[in-house]
């Protein structure tokens, strides 16, 4: 029988379905040193972020050559080291549409957050205090909207803020310009200066620490709102939270971190930060369209 280990879980469906197929599935979290037991006796192993496939679980799984399959249940396979893996022989691959409607929602949801104060002033109001003329706020419609990156999640995202009144641009690193009637191309010089609103959509970068630093922050509007729910380090966080000290950048809105969970309490205690705690894929609708996707790979994986 086909082993399936969901060190992250999986939704119960999927799970459901699988074991109606015929494959025996394992659910548990395991920590680094376990793992590398558990894998020895696994066929396929389904992650989403908390469980890093480095190349010490790699080196075990390859002990007994059992290991055939690595899925990530999600976007980014940044907690897998792919390219190592796939020389050992294991094939590893992603759920890429299965949540960008979920995150490019929580995008959108940072946005009116940070627009209109909800955050802050929810938190106040739950200390007793009524800042009706302290929090006033801006509308979105009629902003420019800086997407950087423009894969999958960007797109809807791009949509979902059309459909606000918003003007949509967007830069990108490599390959073709996309045809969208949704937003336009410009430079990323150009994006940081007119953008009203940024909302990174970019995997993590191998050549850079991150991609929004000093440099980037002066280029930027004074003023400017800031989105980040793509990957942690993208974004300097120290000088993130000068700009916002500055007034340069008016509010941030996070849902992932350089260390997660996050232990950087300038971000946690910042006034002028929306948080999330990295729950862009974690809406049941996605849950279910991530298991129906899996079990697709699986099952096409051991048909062929």
């Amino acid at each position: 029988m086909i082993r399936v280990l969901a060190t992250d879980g999986m939704a119960p469906p999927a799970v459901k379905k699988l074991k109606e197929l015929g494959y025996e599935v394992v659910e548990q979290f395991y920590e680094p040193e376990d793992l590398k037991k558990a894998v020895q006796d696994t066929d396929v192993m389904v992650v989403r972020s908390a469980t890093k496939v480095r190349k010490d679980i790699i080196d075990a799984a390859a002990e007994t050559g059992k290991l055939m399959l690595v899925i990530r249940g999600g976007v980014g396979i940044d907690n897998i080291d792919k390219d190592y893996a796939e020389e050992k022989g294991v094939k590893v691959t992603n759920t890429p549409a299965a949540s960008s409607a979920s995150v490019a929602e929580l995008a959108i949801g940072h946005m009116f957050a940070m627009a209109r104060n909800i955050g802050i002033a929810n938190a106040t109001m739950r200390q007793g205090e009524w800042n009706k003329k302290k929090y006033e706020g801006i509308e979105l419609s009629g902003k420019t909207l800086g997407l950087i990156g423009f894969g999958r999640i960007a797109r809807e995202v791009a949509k979902r803020a059309t459909a606000l009144g918003m003007n949509v641009i967007y830069t990108k690193r490599s390959g073709e310009l996309v045809e969208e009637k949704t937003a336009k191309f410009v430079d990323m010089d150009t994006l940081l200066a007119e953008s009203d609103f940024i909302s990174l959509h970019i995997p993590k970068q191998a050549d850079k620490d991150h991609v929004i630093g000093k440099e980037e922050i002066a280029k930027m509007k004074d003023g400017v709102f800031l989105v980040n729910t793509a990957r942690g380090g993208l974004i300097d966080e120290d000088m993130l939270v000068e700009a916002l000290d500055s007034g340069k950048i008016s509010a941030v809105a996070l849902d992932v971190y350089r260390e997660e969970p996050t232990k950087n309490t300038k971000i946690t205690s910042h006034p002028k930060i929306s948080m999330t705690p990295h729950i862009g894929a974690a809406t049941k609708e996605a849950q279910v369209r991530i298991g129906d996707e899996i079990v697709e790979i699986i099952e096409k994986f051991f048909k062929i």
